[in-house]
């Protein structure tokens, strides 16, 4: 108890201090549970009433009773406690969406309790290590594999996750110190109720009971701190990465009209009838902008796809594939024509120092039929 105590303090008194209020969410399991039993006993030892919010899946028979014996239970710790039932059908696996809607319903209760407030959640060192693995499944790079941060401020909602060196262990400990009930949600188990889009079990339940302790047997160490290490240097790397990449842009970056657009004389293509003017230029891009080539020749391939995802997110998400065609045209060009990304297209245009990367998006009353 002492040691999840002192590992929330900070985070609590910094809530205090910067938002207008504090909300917990809850689902009834250890973590969640000695999370808030902790973050309450700070609040009202400062004199102040938290909330909490438990929200019930609706995916198995009695959750929505779980969820109300749970905020009883807050109640009794001294919270200001609710509960919701919410809808899971958002596209995806079961996990992606029971995780969307439980946060948006996060998001609507803490609109309702001041302009800006601190919604801690109960995940744990156990879970950043799960997340660090999924993610290497998939091939993630440093970006992804920071995984969760101890604090994400969103403006209005700051998610604060102060469990994060603390070990599941260590909520179940604090639980039966504290005689606390918790729930075992079978929705989380490798043979529960819930099974992934393929048929086979759930992804982070397969990695929390077979993945880790498989390589801890193997390996005979505990892996869960080197993965969360890992997530941390990559946090760490990611965000340098980053800083560099914001350089880059503010060198690389020219606004589509004025002074600083591509002249037409040194432009090329089928792109140059669209900006002969700086009207047409300007309509050519909506705002966006053009990327001078230069700037971005002699950089580092993991900095200038930083810079590229941030140009071509303007008008979508950009594939990795996608991602891969737009370095080309700085990296490998030979002339290729304009590429079709998700909402627009990008070229090249100009020669030597004047080349630059022209995005455009696509023009919905262009792609309607004439009749």
């Amino acid at each position: 108890m002492r040691r999840l105590s002192l590992a929330v303090r900070e985070h609590v008194h910094w809530a205090l201090a910067n938002c207008d209020a504090i909300l917990i969410a809850v689902s009834g399991g250890a973590d969640s549970t000695a999370l808030a039993a902790v973050v309450i006993d700070h609040c009202l030892r400062a004199g102040s009433t938290p909330h909490t919010l438990s929200v019930d899946h609706g995916i198995r028979p009695g959750s929505d009773r779980e969820a109300q014996e749970t905020c009883e239970v807050m109640a009794s710790l001294g919270a200001q406690s609710s509960w919701v039932s919410v809808t899971v059908d958002a596209p995806g696996g079961p996990e992606a969406s029971a995780r969307m809607a439980r946060r948006s319903a996060l998001a609507e209760h803490a609109q309702t309790l001041g302009e800006r407030v601190a919604v801690f959640l109960g995940h744990t060192m156990d879970d950043q290590a799960e997340t660090v693995l999924l993610r290497l499944a998939r091939g993630s790079g440093v970006g992804s594999l920071r995984a969760m941060s101890v604090r994400d401020d969103a403006g209005s909602i700051v998610w604060m996750r102060p469990l994060m060196n603390c070990r599941r262990s260590e909520t179940l400990g604090a639980c039966r110190q504290l005689e606390l009930p918790w729930v075992d949600d079978p929705s989380n188990k490798m043979d529960g109720p819930w099974r992934a889009a393929d048929g086979s079990a759930l992804r982070r339940s397969a990695v929390r009971e077979q993945a880790i302790p498989s390589l801890a047997h193997s390996l005979g160490m505990d892996p869960v701190p080197s993965l969360a290490r890992t997530a941390e240097l990559s946090a760490a790397d990611d965000e340098a990465l980053n800083e560099w990449a914001e350089q880059v842009w503010q060198r690389a970056w020219e606004c589509a009209a004025g002074e600083t657009q591509p002249r037409p004389e040194a432009l090329a293509g089928e792109l140059r009838p669209a900006l002969e003017t700086p009207q047409a230029a300007a309509e050519a891009a909506s705002g966006i902008g053009v990327l001078r080539v230069a700037e971005l020749k002699e950089i580092p391939q993991a900095v200038r796809m930083r810079v590229l995802h941030r140009y071509l997110s303007a008008v979508g998400a950009p594939s990795l594939a996608h991602l891969e065609e737009a370095d080309a045209l700085i990296t490998r060009w030979s002339g290729q024509g304009p590429l079709s990304i998700p909402k627009g297209t990008l070229a090249r245009a100009g020669k030597g120092k004047d080349a630059r990367l022209i995005l455009q998006p696509l023009r919905l009353e262009r792609e309607r039929p004439r009749h």
